[in-house]
């Protein structure tokens, strides 16, 4: 820890264990990938590139430079916040995980995860409200009250907040834009506005931020991270947005009709 309690550890503990499991996360990958390529067409290489890139962007957030200069600085903090709640949701989704994974289980199984997809449980979280309410909502409690500060105290309660961001941004960014199959579907108008209103709400957070620091953090580094949470924040919402109002096209686009 340092002098403000807190903590600032050199991560040879935790580090090798965390590289292993995001190892192990790309090697499970490329194996589905091999052994669904000799039972189906070939699975896109830009979907394989997608959770490569994915996988170490999460990586990035939590291990190495940037992790560890993140206990003491708002500003590296934020960085790890887009790679891990923003960027590397993004990229996973479009990798098509669940896709791949119905592709190379066996029937029974196939059917287990298909049944979990239509639980009443999965159903809730997937549901676009439910699912910008965990990812805004829970980015407004990290900064407007004592629980930032709280969090570089405790190494469990660190590991959960991390744990929720990146879980949030998926949930919110498969939510958004269907890659996998979703058996609770909502029209590309409704997705829309509650895209349009987590926006604002992120937005608002980053302003916010740098108006009022969270706990422990001095106001120009409140400056500088909630400045960059807006605008690298809304250049990455405009790759989501292009995503959706692409699909949105696709969807309306007469059958036969040429491709632009």
């Amino acid at each position: 820890m340092d002098s403000n309690g807190h903590i600032h550890e050199n991560g040879t503990g935790i580090e090798p264990i965390l590289l292993i499991l995001f190892s192990l996360v790309i090697i499970i990958y490329i194996a589905a990938v091999v052994f669904s390529n000799r039972r189906y067409k070939k699975w896109p290489l830009y979907r394989t590139f997608f959770w490569i890139l994915g996988t170490i962007c999460a990586v990035f957030a939590v291990i190495g430079p940037i992790a560890n200069r993140a206990h003491l600085d708002f500003t590296a903090h934020m960085v790890g916040h887009l790679l891990l709640g923003m960027i590397a949701p993004i990229l996973l989704v479009l990798a098509a995980p669940i896709t791949l994974a119905l592709r190379t289980l066996d029937v029974q199984s196939a059917r287990l995860l298909s049944k979990l997809l239509k639980s009443w449980p999965l159903r809730i979280l997937s549901h676009p409200i439910t699912a910008s309410a965990l990812n805004i909502g829970g980015l407004w409690i990290l900064y407007t009250t004592g629980l930032y500060g709280l969090m570089h105290q405790n190494s469990l309660l660190y590991a959960l907040v991390h744990f929720h961001v990146f879980i949030a941004g998926y949930l919110f960014t498969a939510s958004m834009i269907y890659m996998d199959p979703a058996p609770h579907r909502f029209s590309f108008m409704f997705r829309a506005i509650v895209f349009t209103i987590s926006l604002a709400g992120h937005d608002i957070l980053s302003k916010y931020v740098f108006a009022h620091p969270p706990t422990g953090v001095t106001k120009e580094q409140a400056e500088n991270g909630g400045m960059l949470m807006y605008y690298a924040g809304d250049a990455i919402d405009v790759a989501l947005i292009c995503i959706l109002c692409y699909q949105w096209f696709k969807s309306t686009r007469p059958k036969g009709s040429l491709a632009l």
